[in-house]
């Protein structure tokens, strides 16, 4: 009976593979109105199968001279699922490997996953297991690294399914709970979540855990009551039905057995619609039947499953109905019949790779044979023992087919560690190296700060000298002076109070020595005249220049550079402004700020006329240095450290600065320092 059970599962595996293949077909239209009438031609129940293979061709030749693109693959999936359908097996495996191959050419996971699903269900059918379990091994890991949660849900399934038939039924069972947490953490209550809680009904039922099978099997129907969405063509009912009566069937309940599969057999459409899972019902009804003692439909129903069976070339099932006809006639007495369907199954079963089928056949052999039954036990027990090793074999095959893939994986994951291990440590060099140079140049700034502080406190120090040496020379000027004031009392105007003596003394005489002496004395006095005009001149210039040091300081900047230079030099300095009310700081930065632009105009503008004006405005004192040089890019030169300098002495004066140059008009620079108003009120005064 567990034989029986094992060819109803793999009966509905291949079934329910086929019906799923088909929702594909819906899913998107073909771009040329040919594909569309042979892709529909070769689905066409109503077609031969030679046409439909036809047909199907033609389809497959349209596509391929299609852009390869993701559309074209779909396509190339409704070719494969229509060869699944008519069981071309391999013109179904051909076309999937075509698929898998061109979506690795287009690095297309998702459609690589989905062909080496199919791939795993061509193998799955063909009962090559490992090579199944391969490929859905490899479905797998790409589902895992696009996070597709629900076709890995799928893939686990399957890769249970197989597990299942070569009686692994341990890791079966692992492998469905991992396809179920996936779908409750989707909240999917799909047929997928129905096909997972039938697996596991089978699979309990396999290790006689009556109670958790039923438990499964009724969740299973839960199932399709809750979701009306799930097409009722498949038949699912019919086939819980079935696994519930089966159930009851293994637990000698035979009275329940039978309620179930007469609800199964009931189903609306099932003839029609799933003649396979008709004549398994109605095989297992008339078992129930039988051991109930119930003769009515007997053994009637037995050969009706047989014929539908027969007719479909399943050749497990006819196994199956044969050994329980084997066993009725045996019950029943007539040993010549029990003996010929006991021999015909093991005819079959010995022409079929499935060792439990043949073990079930020598089973019940045995019994009706009994003359014969050791050679038959012997055998059983040799078939046994390959099938024990065969599933022990295919077991280590799935085993070593994880290690090596997780082997894969780990070497993977290694590598994966050590890339982001040198990324950490790149990012974090990387991170040192940028805190190290922020440091250096937060270093060199605080350096720049401190020297142009030093460079502040050495300009005062130089302006302080220059005023220094200024008063010096004003000293000597002084002292100077104060020589000659008295050189002029003592000298001139010793000679002009002896002069008025003599001319005094003159007016006594009347004689003509007289008028000779007075001529003389008259000439005396135009020479005193001109000595002291030639004094009053000198100390008037001398009072001029004297007037304010910074512009006696500025003026010696601006002679040095009309002696040097060949340029014309035309300076204008407002002699209204009151320098002495005007802060150090100020005069030493405009100081530099036209000792820089000069050495500018003299290095780079090749300037025939430079003009250079300071003026008193309104709150504002003037600073204007004009050239008609050949100009610069003003954008690109103030990065250079002259103009820097212009800019950074301005501001510290809280002034501003207009630079205009161009190759036509040659070179502005405007500057604008505020004043305190009390200077201008000078001004006004003044």
């Amino acid at each position: 009976m567990k034989n029986n059970y094992y060819i109803l599962l793999f009966l509905l595996v291949v079934f329910f593979g086929c019906t799923k293949k088909s929702i594909v077909d819906n899913y998107m239209a073909p771009s040329v109105d040919s594909l569309s009438f042979y892709l529909s031609s070769a689905n066409d129940i109503n077609v031969s199968f030679k046409s439909k293979q036809e047909y199907n061709k033609k389809a497959f030749d349209i596509i391929i001279n299609l852009k390869d693109d993701s559309l074209n693959r779909v396509n190339l999936f409704k070719v494969a699922n229509r060869y699944y359908n008519m069981s071309d097996w391999n013109a179904y495996r051909e076309t999937s490997k075509f698929i898998l191959e061109r979506s690795k050419s287009n690095h297309d996971t998702v459609n690589m996953a989905k062909a080496y699903t199919y791939l795993g269900d061509y193998y799955g059918f063909k009962t090559v297991p490992d090579s199944a379990f391969m490929n859905y091994n490899k479905a797998e890991k790409l589902y895992i690294r696009i996070n597709d949660d629900y076709n890995l849900a799928k893939t686990f399934l399957s890769k249970a399914t197989l597990q299942y038939n070569v009686s692994d039924f341990f890791e079966s069972e692992i492998m469905v709970f991992k396809a179920l947490r996936l779908l409750k953490r989707l909240k999917k209550t799909d047929n997928l979540l129905y096909d997972s809680y039938n697996l596991l009904g089978i699979l309990y039922n396999e290790r006689e855990e009556y109670d958790k099978a039923l438990e499964f099997n009724n969740k299973a129907l839960v199932i399709l009551e809750d979701n009306k969405s799930i097409p009722l063509d498949l038949q699912l009912k019919a086939t819980s039905l079935n696994n519930i009566g089966f159930v009851y069937l293994s637990m000698h309940n035979y009275k329940e057995a039978k309620k179930y599969f007469e609800k199964g057999v009931e189903q609306k459409n099932l003839f029609k619609e799933r003649l396979t899972l008709y004549a398994i019902l109605c095989n297992n009804l008339a078992y129930a039947k039988f051991k109930l003692n119930e003769s009515e439909g007997l053994p009637d129903l037995f050969y009706k499953a047989l014929k539908i069976r027969d007719s479909l070339g399943l050749i497990p099932g006819v196994v199956s109905s044969k050994i329980y006809l084997s066993e009725y006639f045996a019950y029943k007495k007539d040993t010549l019949k029990a003996l010929q369907y006991a021999k015909e199954a093991l005819k079959l079963s010995r022409n079929s790779n499935r060792l439990t089928n043949r073990l079930e056949t020598l089973k019940q052999i045995a019994v009706v044979d009994p003359t014969n039954a050791s050679v038959y036990s012997k055998e059983y027990i040799q078939i046994n023992e390959k099938a024990q090793k065969a599933e022990r074999k295919m077991g280590e095959k799935f085993s070593r087919i994880e290690y090596e893939t997780n082997e894969i994986k780990d070497e993977n994951t290694s590598l994966n560690i050590q890339n982001r291990t040198l990324i950490y440590v790149f990012s974090i060099c990387a991170l040192l190296g940028f805190f190290v140079y922020v440091y250096m140049i937060q270093k060199a700034k605080n350096r720049e700060l401190l020297f142009k502080q030093q460079q502040q406190i050495a300009n005062e120090d130089i302006y302080n000298l220059m005023i220094s040496q200024q008063n010096a020379i004003e000293a000597s000027r002084i002292k100077e002076k104060n020589k000659v004031a008295q050189d002029l009392h003592d000298g001139i105007l010793g000679r002009m109070f002896g002069i008025r003596i003599s001319l005094d003394s003159l007016d006594k005489l009347d004689d003509a020595t007289a008028a000779v002496k007075r001529k003389k004395y008259l000439s005396d006095l135009r020479e005193i005249e001109q000595d002291i005009r030639e004094i009053s001149h000198d100390l008037n210039k001398e009072k001029s220049e004297l007037i304010n040091n910074f512009v006696a300081i500025l003026d010696k900047l601006l002679e040095n550079q009309r002696v040097t230079f060949d340029s014309e030099l035309i300076s204008s300095i407002d002699s209204s402004i009151k320098w002495e009310l005007i802060n150090n700081t100020i005069k030493i930065n405009l100081y530099r700020i036209i000792q820089e632009a000069l050495q500018n105009c003299n290095k780079y503008a090749k300037a025939k006329t430079i003009k250079v004006e300071l003026k008193n405005e309104i709150n504002y004192l003037s600073l204007s240095i004009s050239d008609d040089g050949v100009g610069f890019n003003v954008n690109r030169a103030k990065k250079g450290i002259g103009l820097q300098n212009i800019f950074y002495r301005t501001k510290e004066c809280n002034g501003t600065v207009d630079i205009k140059s161009n190759k036509i008009n040659g070179t502005i620079i405007e500057i604008k320092i505020p004043i305190d108003q009390k200077i201008n009120l000078q001004h006004n005064n003044n």
